[in-house]
């Protein structure tokens, strides 16, 4: 007899509260399908939004993994069962994105949980570039396991001139790291992707406050930057950080990092996901400053694309005049 294997979705991507966290920032809603049968069960959370182009007159939709990772996941399975269960669900979903006039759908698949394995019968995959992570479960002492002797050096530094820090869980407000926030995205003139407004940290504190950490760097008594970190089933997310421009040349982001590790370290968790870099480069500077975190241990980021209506895939690349082969995907949301 075949045994039911559980996969948990052991991420904060899955749930479904950061579905609705990403309907603004991805201007659409945030929906899940579910397929399930004898063998299995697979969950798939996107953001459906509405393609500005019509075709005779009728509304389109393409789908998008909200900000960050996620996309398919299988949640349960028979042993030995896995290819089947995706065919399965390959028919299921190809025929709910008919009904529900889907055109395409871009997947950015989770790194570490690499669900990417189980739907490259279904998806174009395409590997973009790696993620770096700072692993707490097998070292001792990850800081120095882990941290390269630049970055530990940078550490002593900071130290050194007196930057301590603060750790706040479940915090009850995050007014003062949003304005170091927004002065960092004014100063690096971020994109509008990236430049979260009040309302998503609303639903930031209300949606995910149990499993929120901040981060403190202070001298002289004057916070000078700050981290907003995802906590979740012994995962670490750095998700957001900033650093007040006055104090730049103390390398508070150095510390923040530390501060965390340690925490993560001390609480039992195992893993502390830093991110890639700004490009798929690795001389990126973002990359590169995250890699002094990360000596040992890396994951392969993965993204997906599907046209689930070819005919209208087609018809609307040619009305909005773009190449339908372009690498940006959907063709038809490449920017001027």
């Amino acid at each position: 007899m075949n045994k039911l294997i559980a996969k948990s979705e052991s991420d904060i991507y899955f749930d479904e509260n950061y579905g609705k966290l990403y309907e603004g920032v991805e201007h659409g809603e945030s929906q899940v399908f579910r397929f399930e049968n004898e063998i299995g069960e697979i969950k798939n959370q996107f953001i459906k939004r509405e393609i500005p182009i019509k075709k005779d007159d009728k509304v389109y939709y393409d789908i998008v993994t909200p900000y960050g990772y996620g996309g398919p996941i299988i949640t349960k399975c028979l042993n030995g069962k896995r290819d089947e269960l995706v065919s399965h669900y390959f028919n299921a979903f190809d025929q709910f994105c008919k009904e529900n006039s889907i055109v395409s759908e871009f997947i950015r698949f989770h790194p570490i949980l690499n669900n990417v394995n189980d739907f490259k019968t279904i998806y174009s995959v395409s590997f973009l570039r790696k993620t770096l992570g700072t692993n707490l479960k097998d070292y001792e002492d990850p800081v120095q396991s882990e941290f390269s002797k630049s970055c530990r050096k940078n550490i002593r530094r900071a130290l050194n001139k007196g930057i301590t820090f603060e750790i706040i869980e479940r915090p009850e407000d995050i007014g003062e790291f949003k304005q170091i926030y927004y002065s960092t995205m004014a100063r690096n003139e971020a994109a509008d992707y990236y430049y979260f407004d009040d309302g998503y940290f609303d639903k930031v504190l209300s949606l995910f406050r149990e499993d929120i950490v901040i981060v403190k760097a202070l001298y002289l008594g004057k916070t000078i930057a700050q981290g907003l970190y995802f906590v979740y089933e012994k995962k670490i997310h750095i998700h957001l950080s900033g650093t007040l421009s006055d104090y730049l040349y103390l390398s508070p982001a150095y510390i923040l990092r530390y501060a965390i590790t340690l925490w993560g370290k001390e609480n039992g968790y195992e893993i502390i996901h830093h991110g890639g870099g700004r490009s798929n480069s690795e001389e990126d500077g973002l990359y590169k400053f995250k890699k002094g975190f990360a000596k040992n241990t890396e994951f392969d980021f993965y993204v997906g694309k599907k046209i689930w209506n070819v005919d209208v895939y087609k018809e609307i690349c040619r009305k909005a005049k773009v190449d339908e082969e372009k690498e940006f995907f959907p063709a038809y949301r490449q920017p001027n």
